[in-house]
C-alpha cells in the first residue's frame, strides 16, 4: 500500500515537471519532490529522511487572509513514468523556492528541515503564544487529511494552475514581517509598535476633544445626578411607605426594625437621667449628641426642622425665640408623632392643629422654664419626634450667640448663652452642629470663633452654610461662597461642609415645598455647575445622612469608655454607703418620700383608734375653757345682780338663746376642729423610739400643714349642732342627787378658778403684801401704793353694806376720792372704779361659793320647787345647764369627728401626698440630707450603669 501510493506521487511530480517546462513562475508544489522521492525510493543511498507528523494549533496569519481556509478539491491527475532530467528541475525548483518550502513543504510532506527549524527556534525564543495565531492550524494537519486519489483528479491543468498560483511578492512582504518578528531584539517589540502608534494618536484625539465638550460634560453629569437623585428620592419615598406599614404590623419579622427604633430611644433616656444628674463625684457627662449652635437667626431652628420633616418650633420676626436648650430626639416609628417626656399626649405632625399646639407648648414651656429677672433658661426642653424614614440621632438647639444685649433682656443674657453654648461644647465627644447664615457677610459671624475655641482641630465640627439662594443672589464673587465652604474665611476647621437652603423666608412654607424648592435651587445653581460645590455637600437631605453617621460613629467609639467611668463612679458610691450607714437600705428620694408615705397615712387612720371618751373629754374641757368667760361675764354675773329668782331665771334664758343663735356652735366646730389639729399633730410628731427617722420631720410638718389648710369643717354641722344646744340648754330638770352634786362641784371649780385669777390680778395692782415683801425684799411701786390704799377704800364700803350693787355711784366715786385726798393721795376716778371691779368680783365670787356650800342640801327643796324655803339655787341649775350643753355638744361633735372629718382629713393628706409627689422640687426641699443625696445619686449613677450596658449590647446586636 505504501509503495502503491509513493509511486502515484512520484508520477504526480513528474506530471507537474513536464507541465511546467513552458511556466516562467515557481510551482509551490515542487517543494513536494524531496518527500515524493523519498516515498517513492524508499532505498535510494541519499535519502534517509522519515516521514514525522508535525501538529501545531496556531491561529491564522492576516497577511495569509486570501487564501480560502477551506479545504480544496483537487483533481485527477493521470501519472506515468519521468526521466531523470525532470528530478534534477525539481530540485533547482525547490532551491530556489525556499521559503515557500519553509513556509508549505512542513504541511504537504511534515519535512524534517522544517520540524528541526522549529525545535531550534522554539528552544531559543521565549513562550511565543501570543503569536500562534500566524500559522493556521490546518496548514500543519493538512497531511493527514490529503485523499491522493482524489487529489491527482482535482489537479488542473498548467494554465489553470497557474492562475491558481498566489502573489508571491506580497508573500515576501509578509515574510519579511513574520521575519522582523523572530529577529533578535526585544520580542513582540515590532509587534506592538501599530499598538503603540494608535495610542498616541487616541490620546491626542481626546485632549482635543476634553477641551471641546468640558462644559457638555459637566451639564450631562450634572443632570445625569440629578435624575438619579430623583430617582433615589422616589424609591426612599416609596421605601418610607413600605416601612410605615412594616412598623405597624405586628409579627415577628420587624425584631430588626425594632431593635433600631428602640436603640435611639435607650440612649436618649440615658441622656434624660443625665439631664437630671447632680456631678458631685467629678463624674462629667460626655454621652455624644449633637449640638446645634449658631448666630441669632443663622437658621439653626430651621435645619433642625428639615431633619426632622415638621415645622415645630415657635417662630418670631427678628426676636429671640429660642430660650432654652431643647433636646429633641429622632427615632424611627410608623407615624410622624411628636411627645414630651414628661406627658404622654402624641401631636401628630401631619395635622396643622397638633403643630400649632406643639409649637405653642414648647413656647410656654420656654417661658415657663425662664425665671423672673432672665431672659434664657439652662434648663433643657426634652422633645422625641417619630416618623418613618427620620434618621436617628440626638440634637440639641441652644439659643442663638449675640452680639448686643437689647432692650427687654436681662443684662447677663450674652454671657448666659455662651455659658449655656460652652457647658455643652466641651463636651469632648459632642457634634457641633456650626450654623453660618450665608446672606451676611462672613467677619460678622460671632459663633465660629467661639466654635474654634471649644474644637480647634475640627474633629467634630460639621459646617452648614445657610440662605445659599440668598447668597448666590447678593455675593458679586460666587468664589467667595466656596471659600466659605471651604473653611477658607475662617479660622475654625471641620470635617464636613454643606450647603442648604432652608425655604424662602415664609414662616407659612411647608416640609414639602421647601425640599422642592431647595432641589430647584441646586439643579440651576451656578455653585454646582462650575464645580464649586460638590453634589454630595448640598441639600439638607444629605446633610442629615452626614450628622447621623457622624453621631452614630461617635457613639460606638465613646459609648464603652463612659460606661466604664460610671461603673467605677458606681464602685466609690458603694463604697461610700457601706462605710457611713451600713445598716440602712439605700433609698433614694422617692422611695424615702414613699416610706414617710405610708407612715403618715398610718398615723391619719391612728385617729380613728381614739376613744370616744378621750375625744369626748378633751372636746368638752376645750370648749368650756373657750366659753367660760362668756358665760361668767355675760350670762351668771348680770343675771346674780337680779333681785328674785324669776328675773334670774328670764335674763338667763334670754342671754344663753342669744348666745345660742349667734356664737356658741361656731365656737363648739372651731374647738373642734383645732381638737383635731392637736390630736393629728400629736400623733405626726410623737417620736416612736428607735424606729423614728427624724428625715421625715420636716415632710410631715409640710404635710400636716398643707392638709390642715386645705381641710374645711362640714358647713351643715352648725345648723344641726345649734338646735341640738339650744334643746339642751332649754332643759332645767336634774334628775338624780349625783347631777346635782357634779353640778355643784363643776360650779365651784369654775368659781374658784376665777377667784384664784382676780386675786391674781388685785395682786399685781396693788403689789405684794407684807410676807413677800419681809421675805423677798420686794417693794411696792408708786402706783400700787395708791391702788392698796384706794383697794382699803373700797373694801371699807363694802363691808358696810354686804349687799352693795355691782356698780358704784358717783357720789360714793367722790367720797372714796375726798378720803384719798385727804390722806395726800391724789386719785383718778377711773382707778377708782377699775380697783372697784376687781375688788367687788372678788367679794361676790367668795359670796357665791359660800352659797355652793349651803346648796349641796338643797336638792330637796329643788324638787319642791324651792317652795316653803328661803333657799334658792338658780345658779345651780344654770351651772347643770351649761355643763349637760357641753356633754352634749362634745358628743355630737365626736361623733362628727370620728364618723366624717377624720375621714375628709385623710382624704386631704392623701391628695396633698399626691401633688408632693409629683412635685420634685417639694421632695428636694422637704427631703434633704447627705444621706439622701448620696441615696440618690447612687440610684441615678446605677441607672445610667445599667442602662448604657443595655444600649451596648443593643449597639453590638445591630452590628
Amino acid at each position: 500500500m505504501w509503495r502503491t501510493r509513493a509511486a502515484e506521487a512520484c508520477v504526480i511530480c513528474r506530471s507537474l515537471a513536464n507541465s511546467s517546462c513552458g511556466i516562467r513562475r515557481k510551482s509551490p508544489l515542487q517543494n513536494l519532490h524531496l518527500v515524493s522521492r523519498s516515498m517513492h525510493h524508499p532505498y535510494h543511498s541519499s535519502l534517509k529522511l522519515q516521514r514525522r507528523p508535525l501538529r501545531m494549533s496556531i491561529q491564522q496569519f492576516s497577511s495569509l487572509n486570501r487564501l480560502p481556509l477551506r479545504r480544496t478539491k483537487l483533481l485527477n491527475v493521470k501519472y506515468g513514468y519521468q526521466s531523470y532530467r525532470n528530478f534534477r528541475l525539481a530540485r533547482l525548483a525547490s532551491r530556489l523556492l525556499k521559503i515557500r518550502y519553509l513556509i508549505l513543504g512542513s504541511a504537504v510532506g511534515g519535512g524534517y528541515t522544517a520540524k528541526k527549524t522549529y525545535d531550534q527556534w522554539k528552544d531559543m525564543m521565549p513562550d511565543l503564544d501570543e503569536y500562534k495565531w500566524i500559522i493556521p492550524d490546518f496548514i500543519w494537519e493538512l497531511d493527514e487529511h490529503i485523499d491522493f486519489e482524489k487529489l491527482i483528479k482535482a489537479l488542473p491543468d498548467a494554465d489553470d494552475l497557474a492562475k491558481l498560483l498566489p502573489d508571491f511578492d506580497k508573500i515576501g512582504e509578509s515574510f519579511t514581517s513574520l521575519k522582523g518578528i523572530f529577529s533578535p531584539g526585544t520580542p513582540g517589540e515590532t509587534a506592538f509598535r501599530a499598538t503603540d502608534q494608535r495610542y498616541d494618536s487616541d490620546k491626542q484625539y481626546k485632549k482635543v476633544s476634553d477641551k471641546e465638550k468640558m462644559d457638555q460634560l459637566q451639564e450631562e453629569l450634572l443632570r445625569t445626578q440629578l435624575k438619579y437623585q430623583r430617582m433615589l428620592e422616589r424609591l426612599e419615598k416609596e421605601n418610607k411607605e413600605l416601612r410605615k406599614l412594616v412598623l405597624q404590623r405586628d409579627d415577628k419579622g420587624i425584631h430588626q426594625r425594632k431593635l433600631k427604633k428602640s436603640l435611639i430611644d435607650m440612649y436618649s433616656e440615658v441622656l434624660d437621667i443625665l439631664s437630671d444628674y447632680d456631678a458631685s463625684y467629678n463624674t462629667q457627662d460626655h454621652l455624644p449628641r449633637v449640638v446645634v449652635v449658631g448666630d441669632q437667626s443663622a437658621g439653626k431652628t430651621s435645619v433642625l426642622e428639615m431633619i426632622a420633616q415638621a415645622r415645630i418650633f415657635p417662630r418670631g420676626s427678628g426676636e429671640m425665640m429660642t430660650r432654652s436648650p431643647v433636646k429633641v430626639t429622632l427615632s424611627e416609628g410608623p407615624h410622624h408623632v411628636a411627645l414630651f417626656k414628661d406627658s404622654s399626649r402624641e401631636f401628630d405632625l401631619t395635622k396643622e392643629e397638633d403643630l400649632a399646639a406643639l409649637r405653642n407648648e414648647i413656647e410656654i414651656r420656654m417661658r415657663n422654664s425662664v425665671k423672673e429677672g432672665c431672659t434664657v433658661s439652662t434648663e433643657t426642653i426634652s422633645l422625641s419626634v417619630k416618623g418613618p424614614g427620620l434618621q436617628r440621632m440626638v440634637l440639641v438647639d441652644l439659643p442663638g450667640v449675640i452680639s448686643t444685649v437689647t432692650s427687654g433682656m436681662a443684662p447677663d443674657t450674652k454671657e448666659t448663652i455662651f455659658s449655656i453654648s460652652k457647658a455643652y461644647m466641651q463636651n469632648p465627644n459632642a457634634i457641633i452642629l456650626c450654623i453660618q447664615d450665608g446672606s451676611v457677610d462672613a467677619e460678622r459671624s460671632i459663633v465660629t470663633d467661639l466654635v474654634s475655641q471649644m474644637d480647634p482641630q475640627g474633629k467634630r465640627t460639621i459646617f452648614v452654610l445657610t440662605k445659599v439662594d440668598l447668597a448666590e443672589k447678593n455675593v458679586a464673587s460666587p468664589s467667595r461662597i466656596q471659600q466659605i465652604i471651604e473653611g477658607k474665611l475662617f479660622p475654625m476647621k471641620a470635617l464636613g461642609y454643606f450647603a442648604v437652603v432652608t425655604g424662602k423666608g415664609n414662616s407659612s412654607e411647608s416640609i414639602e415645598s421647601i425640599k422642592e424648592y431647595e432641589e430647584e435651587f441646586f439643579q440651576n445653581s451656578k455653585l454646582l455647575k462650575t464645580c464649586m460645590l460638590k453634589a454630595h455637600q448640598v441639600t439638607t437631605k444629605n446633610l442629615s445622612l452626614a450628622v447621623s453617621d457622624c453621631f452614630w460613629k461617635m457613639v460606638r467609639e465613646s459609648v464603652e469608655q463612659q460606661a466604664d467611668a460610671f461603673k467605677a463612679t458606681r464602685f466609690n458610691l458603694e463604697t461610700e454607703w457601706k462605710n457611713n450607714y451600713p445598716q440602712l437600705r439605700e433609698l433614694d428620694r422617692n422611695e424615702l418620700f414613699e416610706k414617710a408615705k405610708n407612715e403618715i397615712l398610718d398615723e391619719v387612720i391612728s385617729l380613728t383608734q381614739v376613744t370616744p371618751k378621750h375625744w369626748e373629754e378633751i372636746l368638752q374641757k376645750t370648749l368650756w375653757e373657750r366659753v367660760s368667760t362668756h358665760v361668767i361675764e355675760n350670762i351668771y354675773l348680770p343675771a346674780a345682780q337680779t333681785m328674785n329668782s324669776g328675773t334670774f331665771n328670764t335674763t338667763v334664758d334670754i342671754k344663753l338663746k342669744q348666745w345660742t343663735d349667734k356664737q356658741l356652735p361656731n365656737k363648739a366646730v372651731e374647738v373642734a376642729w383645732e381638737t383635731l389639729q392637736e390630736e393629728f399633730s400629736r400623733f405626726m410628731t410623737e417620736q416612736k423610739g428607735k424606729e423614728h427617722d427624724d428625715i421625715f420631720d420636716k415632710l410631715k410638718q409640710a404635710v400636716k400643714e398643707e392638709s390642715i389648710k386645705r381641710h374645711k369643717w362640714n358647713e351643715r354641722a352648725e345648723d344641726s349642732l345649734r338646735v341640738i344646744q339650744h334643746n339642751a340648754l332649754e332643759d332645767r330638770s336634774i334628775s338624780d342627787k349625783q347631777q346635782w352634786d357634779a353640778a355643784i362641784h363643776f360650779m365651784e371649780e369654775t368659781l374658784q378658778s376665777r377667784l384664784k385669777d382676780t386675786e391674781s390680778v388685785i395682786e399685781d395692782m396693788v403689789g405684794p403684801d407684807w410676807k413677800k415683801r419681809w421675805l423677798y425684799w420686794i417693794g411696792r411701786s408708786k402706783e400700787q401704793n395708791i391702788r392698796n390704799e384706794t383697794k382699803n377704800e373700797l373694801e371699807k364700803l363694802i363691808k358696810c353694806n354686804e349687799e352693795h350693787a355691782a356698780y358704784l355711784a358717783n357720789d360714793e366715786v367722790t367720797t372714796v376720792r375726798k378720803n384719798l385726798e385727804a390722806r395726800g393721795i391724789t386719785v383718778d376716778p377711773c382707778l377708782i372704779k377699775d380697783t372697784w371691779h376687781q375688788i367687788y368680783r372678788r367679794y361676790f365670787l367668795k359670796t357665791a361659793l359660800n352659797h355652793c356650800n349651803l346648796c349641796r342640801r338643797g336638792f330637796y327643796y329643788y324638787q319642791r320647787h324651792f317652795v316653803d324655803s328661803e333657799l334658792e339655787c338658780n345658779d345651780i341649775v344654770l351651772f347643770w345647764r351649761i355643763q349637760r350643753m357641753l356633754s352634749i355638744t362634745a358628743n355630737t361633735l365626736r361623733q362628727q369627728l370620728t364618723n366624717t372629718e377624720v375621714r375628709r382629713l385623710e382624704k386631704n393628706v392623701k391628695e396633698v401626698l399626691e401633688d408632693f409627689a409629683e412635685d420634685n422640687e417639694k421632695k428636694v426641699k422637704l427631703l434633704t440630707g447627705k444621706r439622701v443625696q448620696l441615696a440618690e445619686d447612687l440610684k441615678k449613677v446605677r441607672e445610667i450603669q445599667e442602662k448604657l450596658e443595655a444600649f451596648i449590647e443593643a449597639l453590638h446586636q445591630e452590628k
